[in-house]
């Protein structure tokens, strides 16, 4: 009987990462920690001008997820990028907080477009490029508003709900590549700066830390390793982690 294959601890060395939507918050705290694990990344952004300042050696793609040519542009990107170990989906836009008596169908499929229906695009074009087999992986980003509801949110919450359980489904179309999803909670990020000022925002900072078992607002780079946990485990698939400071717990 042969011995079995030695593990490798270092799991992401050499592995070829695509982070799309990696050039802030989130996405770029992910891409910094996997450099830090020796793996070889590349990022997209809507802008090329969007790239991380030096030292950060990181190749980068435009991709506007915004657009009507969104699959043809997606199926131009994972071109360039050729074959790939991991892809890593953070993009957002702009989040449609509103009241539900302002909801109309046009802000309902624009609130949708780069959060759930360029994510599931990503998933059907991005898994042609994946190496095959379970130390692959897809993971997505939801929000835990799915779970804890908020006034005015409807609109995000259904998209938010919905990335779970297409996680949750491509896991097994898409097997033995895996898909997962990662669920934040309130995280310190640019994200914010379009939605409200800043002295509204320290507000809000302070109220979810006062509030959170944790005492704080989580940062980027902590959320971070979430997405590297999933990518290296490759016994998990179809799941959502959540890192939320405890706030679901109050």
């Amino acid at each position: 009987m042969s011995s079995p294959t030695p593990y490798n601890y270092n799991r992401l060395a050499n592995k070829h990462i695509l982070i799309i939507g990696g050039t802030s918050g989130i996405g770029l705290a992910v891409a910094k920690l996997s450099l830090a694990a020796s793996a070889k990344i590349t990022i997209s952004s809507r802008c090329p001008a969007n790239s991380p300042p030096p030292p950060i050696k990181i190749v980068g793609h435009a991709c506007d997820l915004s657009t009507p040519t969104v699959e043809q542009d997606l199926e131009a990107l994972f071109a360039k990028t050729q074959q790939i170990d991991h892809i890593v989906f953070t993009a957002a836009d702009q989040l449609a907080i509103m009241s539900v008596y302002d909801i109309t169908r046009e802000k309902i499929i624009a609130a949708g477009q780069v959060r759930f229906i360029a994510a599931l695009l990503v998933a059907k074009i991005g898994s042609r490029y994946l190496s095959p087999g379970p130390e692959s992986s897809i993971i997505l980003t939801t929000g835990t508003v799915w779970e804890h509801p908020a006034p005015n949110w409807s609109v995000v919450a259904g998209y938010v709900g919905g990335i779970c359980s297409v996680a949750r489904n491509l896991a097994l179309d898409l097997k033995p590549i895996r898909v997962n999803a990662v669920s934040p909670g309130l995280v310190a990020t640019e994200l914010w700066d379009g939605v409200m000022g800043e002295e509204e925002k320290q507000g809000m900072y302070g109220f979810y830390a006062e509030r959170n078992p944790t005492g704080r607002v989580a940062r980027a780079e902590e959320v971070a390793e979430a997405y590297l946990y999933l990518m290296r485990d490759a016994n998990v698939t179809g799941r959502v982690v959540s890192t939320d400071s405890g706030a679901l717990l109050v």
